[in-house]
């Protein structure tokens, strides 16, 4: 079964609430005024939680860019406003390599 990102996400998401992660904890999705998108997934309590992330840093271009890191137990990603299925899919990658 082919998964898109978007639904993967939104099981990624659901698998770590227990009733006390989704009070304190999340996931963001924002514009930019580059234009372009921030996403944000707090990492704490999760089987992600302390694990060694490359950073990305992508540049070829004002439309066409791609950043992601993980600092202080939280996934930053920024993109132009094409490829935020981009950041969620090296998300998913990260996540899925990770177990």
């Amino acid at each position: 079964m082919n998964i898109d990102e978007f639904d993967w996400l939104q099981q990624w998401y659901q698998s770590q609430c227990d009733g006390d992660w989704e009070h304190e904890y999340g996931i963001n999705i924002e514009t930019i005024d580059n234009p372009g998108w921030h996403v944000t997934i707090n990492l704490a309590g999760t089987e992600q939680e302390n694990i060694s992330f490359e950073s990305m840093n992508v540049e070829n271009g004002p439309n066409n860019w791609l950043f992601c890191s993980v600092r202080d137990n939280t996934f930053d990603g920024a993109c132009d406003p094409m490829k935020l299925v981009e950041i969620i899919r090296v998300f998913k990658n990260w996540v899925l390599l990770t177990k």
